[in-house]
């Protein structure tokens, strides 16, 4: 693979892997704004600004847009996230002009004709209503509420449908201005790609992107965790709980991803083998982390019969706590050759390699070689990882939230306090 980076003169990057052994092409513009660059009249607009891009431009209809590379075999897509925006295609290699043409309209000439904004916001109400009858979202919803408080990144993408309906065509044109800055965009491209084509294409058709930053968002800060009960008439507890992580360029990130592997990351995870294979408790169980720009979210999520509510809170928090003591050498070696093996399978998709590259230079300024992070991940340890497990269990006191009916849930969220524990065993080392 060789990849290629160019910077043009009003900051925005161009990044492309050439893999010579495809045929297509994967290829997008990934923008630094998301959901929690959102002010509070703002929630929501993020996504509803990626659902108006394939709404129409000056010079397509929003049919046109799709005939267009549906045509030549490709397709579009988009995606909205806390810190990221972006706006992607796929197409074979002689339509990467075609599909560069496209994105760039879809970005520098919105038509934001209120008919089609008026049916998306509707779309998107619809979305919402979709969400809340998904348990899952809601308890999750629920749980960033609780641990970032009266902040962007504790808000629903989605916004509300009072939000929703405040937004008008001048909104998302200063909305867009404002944060689709030259210097926060990358255009990224992986597979049967010419970087010097891609290049080329990009300063003709991005040239309407200034070269200034847009505003920083507001600093995350985490809060002070506690429990929260959400009685709703359910077949299951949903129980979820959280802790603060760490960010991006946190040193101890890939020791801390190694360590929420071991507890929860798979079929051999410690969570899985305990709560699901020996004792029946749940079918699903899981726990991630999710670093930012300058914070880290862990988060663990699992569902039981109400009546096990509180057994399973009490064995996950055991686990947790005896976890940071007992990690072997084999658990860490599986763990890192499951990240290595995850990092190497996605490299083999030119859509996971170009949303690669563009997430690396928007975090870090530059792509990390395949070297780097390998090395990174050879470098952790079984000190490593337990270095990052008891910092994690001593930086933040647990953000707990159950969803469900029974009174068993209350029981069952006082359980997290128990991870105190941990913090107490952290100071003595």
């Amino acid at each position: 693979m060789s990849v290629e980076i160019s910077k043009l003169a009003s900051g925005l990057t161009v990044v492309t892997d050439k893999m010579p052994h495809l045929e297509t092409a994967s290829l997008g513009v990934w923008a630094g704004v998301g959901g929690r660059d959102e002010k509070p009249n703002e929630h929501g607009i993020s996504h509803l600004l990626e659902h108006m891009a394939f709404k129409g431009t000056t010079k397509r209809s929003s049919r046109e847009i799709v005939e267009e590379i549906e045509a030549v075999g490709g397709d579009l897509n988009a995606g909205t996230s806390t810190e990221t925006t972006s706006y992607y295609a796929r197409v074979l290699k002689a339509d990467v002009p075609l599909a560069l043409d496209v994105l760039a309209d879809i970005l520098a000439n919105p038509a934001f004709e209120p008919d089609e904004l008026e049916r998306e916001k509707n779309v998107i109400v619809q979305e919402i209503g979709a969400a809340q009858d998904t348990p899952d979202d809601v308890v999750f919803e629920h749980l960033n509420e609780l641990c970032y408080p009266d902040q962007p990144m504790g808000r629903s993408l989605l916004g509300t449908a009072k939000t929703l309906r405040a937004f008008n065509r001048d909104s998302l044109r200063d909305y867009l201005s404002t944060h689709y800055r030259g210097p926060d965009m990358v255009v990224a491209a992986a597979g049967a790609v010419d970087h010097k084509q891609v290049v080329a294409e990009v300063e003709k058709r991005f040239a309407s992107f200034e070269g200034t930053p847009g505003p920083k968002p507001q600093a995350a800060q985490f809060g002070k965790g506690g429990t929260k009960v959400v009685h709703r008439e359910l077949e299951q507890a949903h129980l979820t709980l959280a802790l603060e992580g760490v960010p991006q360029g946190d040193l101890s990130l890939f020791s801390l991803q190694v360590f929420t592997n071991i507890l929860g990351g798979g079929m051999s995870s410690r969570l899985f083998q305990e709560v699901r294979e020996k004792r029946g408790l749940c079918y699903s169980i899981y726990s991630f982390h999710a670093p930012y720009t300058d914070t880290g979210f862990f988060g663990l999520y699992t569902g039981t019969d109400p009546a096990d509510a509180p057994e399973m809170m009490e064995v996950v928090v055991d686990i947790m706590n005896d976890s940071v003591e007992t990690l072997t050498e084999g658990e860490i070696a599986r763990a890192k050759a499951q990240m290595k093996a995850g990092l190497l399978m996605a490299l083999e998709s030119c859509s996971s390699r170009a949303e690669q590259l563009a997430r690396h230079v928007l975090a870090y300024g530059r792509p990390q070689t395949v070297e780097e992070l390998v090395a990174r991940i050879d470098a952790v340890s079984v000190e490593s990882t337990r270095d990052a497990a008891r910092a994690l269990l001593s930086r933040s006191r647990p953000a707990v939230v159950a969803l469900g009916s029974g009174r068993g849930l209350d029981t069952a969220v006082s359980f997290a306090e128990g991870l105190t524990r941990a913090r107490a065993k952290a100071r003595l080392h």
